[in-house]
């Protein structure tokens, strides 16, 4: 089984959630406002490529767009090994966290 990192299990749920607006825009936007955090293009880009390269995500062009001056835009789709990928991520997630209460978490060390 193939783990993979954190970008990557965020950018693969993105795209499931995001379903047919899924391409580097909205990916983006829907990362910082999960995370907080500010996510570059290129880390969006790189991790998007890997994770098509890995076989879980496939990729198509729209038809061209006038809002963007006549281009496509690369939309991203989860393929079966991703979604699996997914579910694998999900289940290890729920394992990891099994029986440890958010209070327990809080306390300060």
């Amino acid at each position: 089984m193939t783990i993979l990192t954190r970008a990557e299990e965020l950018i693969l749920v993105a795209v499931w959630r995001l379903k047919e607006e899924a391409y580097c825009v909205p990916i983006r936007s829907h990362l910082v406002d999960v995370t907080g955090k500010k996510w570059s293009f290129g880390s969006i880009y790189d991790g998007l490529d890997r994770l098509e390269k890995k076989g879980y995500l496939d990729s198509s062009y729209s038809e061209p767009c006038a809002e963007r001056g006549g281009r496509s835009k690369r939309i991203y789709r989860l393929t079966r090994p991703g979604h699996e990928a997914m579910l694998r991520m999900m289940e290890m997630n729920e394992k990891l966290w099994a029986g440890i209460a958010r209070e327990a978490v809080e306390k300060k060390i």
